[in-house]
């Protein structure tokens, strides 16, 4: 299983780490903590020596509750960083979060590899078409309503059959516009009780009948730090305990706060399948 990335393919039959920027000030783990030059290319730095494939750029922050912000201000954060970054790390897989099409073009015509859509198309009727134009890897993700009414949209008939059924038609969507690299992503704590989040890493392997990759984004949520009466600056052992499920599940892509860990996750579950009898 691979994906085009700027003309290099990427073997995702070992799962990848994908290293969270955040470039927003509310972000719920590390808002406002990257706010110069030197700390976002140290942060940078760090994650690709300590084996991130892809760095995961935001400059909206899709926390419930959060603020929204205007497209103007979104790539007034984001196009310098991706210049900044490609400047100095030139061989970097930026993928940009990102549910506006004009965002998306703008940071792929500065060099921009993948684009993670919280919305799959929802929030943007020309995204699609931008993907299509581009031939870029399309994060696509579960999510009802938008980040500001998320968490009222959280009943379903049934959520696995509700998250598969809304897959099949996305995929039929995207495919027919002739984007060829999809990856799913459901969306871990979008419109999701605490329950039903537990619910979906439970059946995540029943995802994999899409037989494209999946992306997990499980790092330092609420779904781990409620259950154990914490905060997300101590979620990073619930976080790899959750990580080691996804990835037994089938999970190609864990996108983290924490890429050393993570990637030693991947390393000690690929020696389990490796020496299954």
């Amino acid at each position: 299983m691979t994906i085009n990335c700027k003309g290099e393919l990427i073997d995702l039959s070992v799962p990848k780490v994908m290293g969270i920027l955040n470039l927003t000030p509310d972000s719920f783990y590390d808002g406002g903590k990257y706010k110069d030059e030197a700390a976002i290319l140290k942060q940078v730095e760090k994650m690709l020596e300590d084996g991130a494939s892809f760095i995961d750029m935001g400059a909206y922050s899709s926390r419930p509750g959060a603020e929204h912000v205007d497209e103007t201000e979104e790539l007034k954060r984001m196009l310098p960083i991706v210049e900044l970054i490609l400047s100095h790390f030139p061989d970097t897989l930026i993928s940009v979060d990102t549910f506006r099409s004009n965002v998306a073009a703008e940071s792929l015509e500065r060099g921009a590899a993948i684009i993670n859509d919280i919305s799959a198309g929802n929030l943007d009727a020309e995204m699609f078409n931008t993907i299509a134009q581009y031939q870029v890897p399309y994060i696509m993700m579960h999510l009802k309503g938008t980040p500001q009414s998320m968490q009222k949209e959280i009943i379903y008939d049934d959520l696995i059959k509700d998250l598969r059924f809304y897959f099949s038609k996305k995929m039929e969507e995207a495919t027919s516009k002739k984007i060829n690299d999809i990856i799913l992503d459901p969306g871990f704590g979008f419109a999701k009780t605490t329950e039903q989040n537990y619910t979906l890493l439970n059946h995540l392997d029943l995802f994999k009948t899409f037989e494209v990759p999946l992306l997990i984004g499980l790092s330092r949520k609420s779904m781990i730090y409620k259950i154990l009466n914490s905060n997300p600056k101590e979620a990073l052992n619930g976080t790899t305990t959750l990580h080691t499920i996804a990835l037994l599940k089938g999970a190609n892509i864990l996108r983290v706060h924490d890429v050393k860990e993570a990637v030693e996750c991947i390393k000690l579950v690929e020696a389990l399948k490796a020496n299954a009898l």
